[in-house]
């Protein structure tokens, strides 16, 4: 799983920082997520590969997290795409994106695939045979989710030498790698801890963007394996949380800690602040294991 931070800073754009956007690669699918202005730029700029996009998850309608999405749809019909593309947003962004190709005359000529969200519920919203994408609603001054990105269960692995000594005959492989017991040769039960390996542990991936303190999410991203979480404010400016509907990075990490998840990545810093260190320090002072977010700032887990 890695996750490459296009932009990790909240409000207006500025020469050094870039709103937000990610792209989350993770079992051979690269999803974007939040599409900021000038995400398509710093696309580039860290050979992120257009074609290999083609799923977009979008949190919420405010400027920061969406304006860039129509230059890279105009920019993906430019390159001639023809793959189709497949965006997961709130209602009333595909009428927004519809007039502004209608009015410019630039349809694509690529299969171009909305699928609104409206429910205050966590529901699943993609799915095939290795990845689940589900919703986790949040609560800011406008509709809002975050989305939790989960691999499914890996397939165990084939002790071979156990395998061929067991005399399991070849078409009972795949039913191993699946968990279950198998007859040998020999019309014998073998037992699949006796003869495979377990798997690597599925790992999962939480991205909760603008957000007051809430913890209704907590259930939703109980023990997931890395946690993206807003944070805005430092504690000094608490009483903008409520005004503003953001969190402060001890908030943040407060909810990392009452989900047990393993990891903690901070992001959507206001630009009010001189440097992170605040943020890293106020978060470490509730849960350890934090990670500032940067632009450019590539992970892997």
């Amino acid at each position: 799983m890695k996750l490459t931070i296009i932009g990790c800073h909240s409000a207006t754009p500025r020469v050094n920082t870039n709103p937000t956007a990610q792209v989350l690669e993770i079992k051979n699918h690269t999803f974007l997520i939040d599409c900021g202005e000038g995400t398509q730029v710093e696309l580039r700029r860290h050979k992120i590969k257009f074609s290999r996009i083609r799923h977009i998850f979008i949190s919420h309608l405010h400027g920061d997290h969406c304006f860039g999405l129509a230059g890279l749809l105009s920019t993906f019909n430019l390159l001639s795409r023809e793959t189709e593309l497949h965006i997961y947003c709130p209602k009333g962004l595909k009428e927004v994106i519809t007039l502004q190709l209608k009015l410019s005359d630039s349809w694509t000529k690529y299969p171009l695939i909305f699928h609104e969200l409206t429910t205050k519920k966590s529901e699943l919203i993609f799915e095939d045979d290795k990845v689940e994408v589900y919703t986790i609603p949040l609560k800011h001054r406008i509709y809002t989710n975050g989305f939790l990105f989960k691999e499914k269960e890996n397939e165990r692995k084939l002790d071979i030498d156990a395998v061929r000594k067991a005399n399991i005959n070849l078409a009972y492989y795949r039913k191993l790698k699946q968990g279950a017991d198998v007859i040998n040769e020999h019309g014998e039960i073998v037992k699949n801890e006796m003869v495979t390996i377990d798997p690597k542990p599925a790992k999962s991936y939480a991205f909760c963007s603008d957000t007051v303190y809430t913890e209704s999410i907590v259930p939703i991203i109980k023990n997931v394996s890395v946690l993206y979480h807003e944070s805005t404010f430092l504690e000094k400016n608490l009483d903008l949380c409520e005004l503003t509907k953001h969190s402060t990075a001890k908030q943040a990490a407060t909810i990392a800690k009452k989900a047990q998840v393993e990891t903690l990545i901070l992001g959507h810093y206001s630009t009010r602040y001189n440097g992170y260190l605040g943020f890293l320090n106020e978060a470490k002072s509730v849960f350890e294991n934090v990670i500032l977010a940067q632009d450019g700032k590539t992970l892997e887990f």
